[in-house]
């Protein structure tokens, strides 16, 4: 399997940016993200963390999920003083979710290791699952490969709540039937059977949404030391009790500093993912199930963003102090509670997540640290080998795939076996016949309203079966050429679905089916530099 690097010149200018170290956008930031480790290191050490409780609870946790010696061990190293940690993480989507977070997992792991030896200090890989999150509908589904198209195959399991995504119990029946339903799309391989067995496994020993997850991600990567973290598990909450109070304490500093941070980077142009405003209190309360995201009111109590709740801030304590996993954290707050927890040597994100990250200076300043040092995640596209066959075929080049797509090369070239242009000929023949329908439609106008509008409606049905007879001959010219264009729809739905990465829409499942988890594992051991922009991944 060969992994290289390419040059992607699409990319939101904030992005861009940062890559560049500009300063226009490096100054919402404590930290170089490539070069400030020792730096980092330093101001870790002058700090304290829950260092043997949170080892505790996160034994307790990853044991359950079927976590090798090597994560074992390694929450073990966290009582150690000298131990870091290297932090990413995202919703606990379907079979993981879209392959973005295979490779946000590979990112936290090759940056741990790269630091690990860098440093001469224990650097252990952590993946926050955000269980706390309660969009089901952004993780109850994955794509699936149908010809040379993407379709949506959806878990329909109900859910009337806005729960956390950790507890909402899996109906297991139903998951093995989706499952089923799956494989059956996908032509039966050598490895086919042991992925089924295992997912199918996966099922019985989970209860949560968030336990599938966990437990398909130790199976990926069973031998890399990676430490799982569930966001809304209790024994996490209990460590957060303190925590909760200082972000309720000092809600006004943090709150004002995002929302001038956020304006401030929209006044130098800058996208932001984020829509803040000073009274936003960055705190969910669950009340009979369900999340409420609190504000503060004009005379500083707190609220539900529709009413929902009243609480005054003494209310809001007491829950803090006696009851912690009534909270939990948003967008903004989430990534203070993970400073306030781990010993963070670095934080590895997405665009999207460095695009909100920009506003959250202030915010961690309030808390006196400093923001970690924001390292972008390494970005893979995967390339199977009747996609290179398919490329050289049609001659276009991988580069231009990954960033184009195809459709573009696939209307030129079925044009070339045109004698001469569909869609020209059709609008000559439009414009014909609206030179010889014009005298009808001034005789029409002449004698009355009505019968204009019909001559009118006259000419949109003669426009009408035009273009039906054009599309009826394009259909036919596909039809004719259904093979050669194929290989411009296989390229576009594997490298470029719906227009956008690979790794945005495509699950893991098509891959592990036909490659097996070999090229998870190469892909974790081969040697990559968070410099670059995107990385093809060769598959055989």
């Amino acid at each position: 399997m060969r992994i290289d690097a390419i040059n992607i010149k699409k990319e939101g200018q904030l992005i861009a940016d940062y890559r560049e170290n500009k300063q226009e956008i490096m100054q919402f930031f404590d930290y170089h993200p490539f070069l400030d480790f020792k730096e980092r290191v330093s101001e870790l050490k002058k700090r304290s963390y829950k260092r043997e409780e949170l080892s505790t609870q996160l034994k307790k946790l990853n044991r359950a999920w079927g976590a090798s010696e090597s994560t074992m061990n390694n929450i073990g190293k966290l009582k150690e003083q000298e131990t870091l940690v290297v932090i990413g993480g995202q919703q606990a989507g379907l079979l993981t979710g879209p392959l973005y977070s295979i490779n946000k997992v590979i990112s936290i792991i090759q940056l741990a290791k790269q630091q690990e030896r860098a440093l001469g200090v224990p650097v252990i890989p952590v993946f926050w699952i955000a269980g706390e999150d309660h969009d089901y509908d952004e993780i109850n589904h994955v794509y699936m490969p149908e010809g040379a198209t993407l379709k949506k195959c959806k878990f329909n399991q109900s859910l009337y709540k806005k729960t956390s995504v950790s507890h909402i119990e899996l109906d297991k029946d139903l998951c093995r039937k989706w499952l089923d339903h799956l494989f059956a799309e996908l032509q039966e391989t050598e490895y086919t059977r042991d992925l089924y067995e295992g997912l199918m496994d996966s099922v019985d020993e989970s209860i949560s949404f968030t336990d599938f997850f966990a437990n398909i991600i130790f199976k990926l990567f069973q031998d890399e030391g990676l430490v799982l973290v569930d966001a809304a598990a209790d024994e996490i909450r209990s460590l957060e009790s303190n925590y909760f109070i200082e972000l309720i304490e000092k809600q006004n500093k943090i709150s004002h500093g995002v929302y001038e941070a956020a304006e401030a980077l929209k006044r130098k142009d800058y996208t932001l993912s984020l829509e803040v405003k000073p009274s936003d209190g960055h705190l969910f309360y669950q009340m009979d199930e369900e999340r409420i995201l609190l504000e503060r009111t004009d005379d500083g109590n707190w609220k539900g963003k529709q009413n929902e709740i009243q609480l005054t801030t003494e209310e809001l304590l007491h829950i803090a102090v006696n009851k912690p996993e009534h909270l939990s954290n948003n967008v903004v707050s989430r990534p203070l509670m993970q400073e306030l927890l781990f010993p963070t040597l670095a934080f590895v994100g997405g665009p999207g997540e460095i695009s909100y990250w920009a506003a959250l200076k202030q915010a961690f300043h309030s808390l006196e640290v400093k923001m970690p040092p924001v390292v972008p995640r390494l970005s893979y596209t995967y390339v199977p080998a009747k996609v290179r066959k398919a490329l050289e075929l049609t001659g276009i080049e991988l580069e231009s795939a990954i960033q184009n797509g195809t459709e573009t090369e696939r209307e030129d070239w079925l044009k070339s076996k045109q004698n001469s242009s569909i869609d020209e000929a059709a609008n000559a023949l439009k414009q014909t016949i609206a030179e010889a329908h014009e005298p009808m439609q001034q005789i029409a106008a002449a004698i009355r309203a009505d019968v204009k509008q019909l001559s009118d409606k006259n000419l949109f049905y003669l426009y009408r079966e035009v273009d039906f007879l054009r599309d009826r001959m394009k259909q036919a010219m596909e039809e004719k050429y259904e093979k050669e264009l194929y290989q411009y729809d296989l390229i576009q739905m594997m490298l470029r679905p719906d227009d956008g990465f690979q790794e945005r829409k495509w699950n893991p499942l098509p891959l592990l089916n036909s490659h097996g988890k070999e090229f998870i594992r190469q892909a974790v051991n081969h040697p990559s530099c968070f410099t670059e922009k995107h990385y093809a991944v060769y598959l055989k």
